[in-house]
């Protein structure tokens, strides 16, 4: 290809703020808005959960310098930890947990590798966003803090949210 031939533009995956379609029929319609989505992190042996938005594009405090596979073996011995997509809504009564689904996480920094279904954190991540609440599978332990960490955030979008959600996570 001679250097003065323009390549066609490629379209890659858009993170755009906002409505896409504010007021023109152009370039990003169909994008996906992730404005209103948080990726929360469980660390299970701590206790704790924080909102760490590295973990949009996989670069989470936790997962930096860390080879994940999809080999539990290659991260034994690791730390558990659960990535979980929050999407946050809005109704008539205010706003609300719309969608939380939970990832299984396991990073042995010893080792400097990880365990992480990446397919299965993209999927969750698009379930979130499609106000599906998938944490049924979390230990008892992770559950209660991510109860906690959501009650703490704002009690009445907590208590504002399904009642699937807070059923789930008693």
């Amino acid at each position: 290809m001679a250097n003065d031939e323009k390549s066609k533009p490629k379209m890659g995956f858009t993170i755009i703020k906002n409505d896409p379609t504010d007021g023109h029929k152009g370039f990003g319609i169909g994008s996906l808005s992730l404005e209103n989505v948080s990726p929360v992190i469980i660390d299970v042996a701590e206790g704790t959960a924080i909102v760490d938005v590295g973990a949009m594009h996989a670069k989470s405090d936790v997962e930096r310098g860390i080879k994940f596979t999809t080999n539990r073996e290659d991260s034994a011995g690791g730390k558990d930890y659960w990535l979980v997509w929050v999407t946050i809504d809005h109704k008539e009564s205010g706003a609300y947990f719309a969608g939380v689904t939970a990832c299984e996480m396991v990073v042995n920094r010893e080792k400097r590798r990880g365990y992480k279904i990446l397919a299965d954190h993209v999927n969750k991540m698009d379930k979130s966003m499609k106000r599906k609440i998938i944490v049924e599978h979390m230990d008892e332990p992770s559950k209660k803090i991510l109860a906690d960490f959501l009650k703490n955030h704002d009690e009445a979008m907590w208590l504002n949210s399904d009642e699937q959600l807070r059923n789930h996570l008693k």
